[in-house]
């Protein structure tokens, strides 16, 4: 399979990253393509979408098993990361296969001198550089299931946290990025094992390392570092 493009997102780690597309909605990403595949003809009529499907390589996971290796049976982190369901039951990075799916919604189609046609999608749930196999338009009319039941995962489908960021912290990220960190970090980004109220943790977004602790289904901001490695993209201003 040949990866056509690669996205652009606020995640550079996989800590943080939604475990859904669509989870966070102001989440956005920015998708540039393969010098083979600028080719403007390619995207004619892609205009009239509002989303698209996106298939993409668990990057990150090929790196750190061995491709042959397989389990049938994985570790859901929303059922506490001790009950084990099927792979085929589950959106587990660790299949067969390392290929992800991702339903995001398309902003802008953006016509770039140097790159060609780049993608502006919101809804990510893939880190920064992720490889891109292929984009397909969402259907509406076959690819929605209003009444498609959600199995277990259902269990977790409106978890939320509270969180306080106070303005000290707050501050320090541009606003234009304000709404994504506070959707990641409503999401609950540390394993649904960890329990533990004194510990720190700590999600790398936009060039920031976010440091929170969680209480009581509270998330607070304790620190915002600057880590000096800010990006602003053309979907920024």
């Amino acid at each position: 399979m040949k990866i056509i493009a690669h996205i652009e997102t606020d995640m550079p780690a996989k800590f943080g990253v939604p475990r859904q597309s669509g989870l966070v909605k102001e989440l956005r990403g920015r998708i540039v393509f393969e010098e083979p595949y600028r080719v403007k003809e390619a995207f004619k009529g892609l205009e009239g979408f509002s989303h698209l499907w996106i298939l993409w390589q668990f990057s990150e996971v090929d790196r750190e098993y061995d491709e042959e290796y397989w389990s049938p049976s994985v570790k859901p982190p929303r059922l506490g990361g001790k009950t084990k369901m099927g792979v085929f039951a589950t959106r587990s990075p660790f299949r067969p296969n390392r290929i992800g799916l991702s339903s995001v919604k398309l902003e802008e189609i953006q016509y770039d001198k140097e790159l060609g046609p780049v993608l502006l999608v919101s809804g990510v749930d893939m880190m920064d550089q992720t490889p891109v196999y292929d984009i397909k338009p969402y259907l509406a009319y076959v690819d929605a299931h209003p009444e498609a039941m959600d199995g277990f995962a259902a269990r977790s489908r409106d978890y939320r946290l509270e969180v306080i960021f106070s303005e000290k912290w707050l501050s320090m990220i541009p606003e234009q990025k304000r709404e994504g960190i506070l959707g990641v970090l409503s999401a609950d980004p540390r394993p649904a094992y960890h329990d533990d109220e004194e510990r720190i943790y700590g999600v790398e977004y936009a060039g920031f390392d976010v440091r929170f602790r969680v209480a009581e289904h509270v998330l607070t901001v304790c620190e915002v570092e600057d880590l000096g490695g800010r990006r602003y993209n053309s979907h920024d201003s």
